[in-house]
């Protein structure tokens, strides 16, 4: 079973990621009854760590068990502490993993981290703004790699800025193939919408499966 590995860090942003962990790890609106993608928390180490909401989240696992092979998405959220070099060993796995096809999922701060680790200097990306990655990241070259567009698919790297946690959603659920056409188009009206038509159409397309 492949697993979604999120990483998780001190002042974790905790609405980055919530729609996208929630509907891959539940599984309730997949095009197979009962599939899911479990999701699993990785750490620079097992210790607790508290998010930016209060929340203590104890890792279920260190980054040097994640499996290329284990792996259908590697999520990675903003955070003000992804300057701390206890992070290294996550870049560097995020490396390995972009470099073997899997994919990877990173929003607001976590581009910042990928930015200045050098892995956006030959991948079409995009974050909060291309003045945020130049004003944080020194090191960052990958400016001419820079779109302007609230969420970018850059092969197998999806990136967005802090208001793109349904976008950056949807997006991963696409690209993972989980969900039909028609129940991923109404769930993401319905949430960016709130409209009960939207809710409707994601419940009747879920029913025929």
């Amino acid at each position: 079973m492949k697993h979604a590995y999120v990483y998780v860090l001190d002042t974790l942003a905790d609405w980055e990621l919530g729609h996208v962990t929630a509907e891959l790890n539940s599984g309730q609106y997949f095009k197979r009854p009962g599939g899911r993608v479990p999701v699993r928390t990785v750490g620079a180490s097992r210790e607790p760590l508290i998010t930016k909401g209060g929340v203590t989240i104890v890792p279920d696992l260190t980054v040097g068990e994640i499996r290329p092979e284990t792996c259908a998405v590697l999520l990675l959220p903003g955070a003000d502490t992804w300057q701390d070099p206890r992070h290294k060993p996550i870049l560097a796995k995020t490396a390995e993993l972009l470099d073997s096809g899997c994919l990877v999922a990173a929003i607001c701060g976590a581009t910042a981290a990928l930015a200045e680790a050098g892995l956006l200097d030959s991948r079409p990306h995009t974050s909060n703004s291309l003045e945020f990655l130049t004003f944080f990241c020194p090191n960052y070259k990958g400016a001419s790699f820079y779109r302007n567009e609230p969420v970018v698919d850059g092969g197998n790297l999806i990136t967005t800025g802090s208001a793109g946690a349904l976008l950056l959603a949807r997006q991963v659920m696409k690209r993972l193939d989980v969900m039909s056409d028609d129940a991923l188009e109404a769930w993401y009206n319905y949430y960016s919408t709130g409209e009960a038509a939207h809710f409707y159409a994601l419940t009747g397309a879920v029913s025929h499966r």
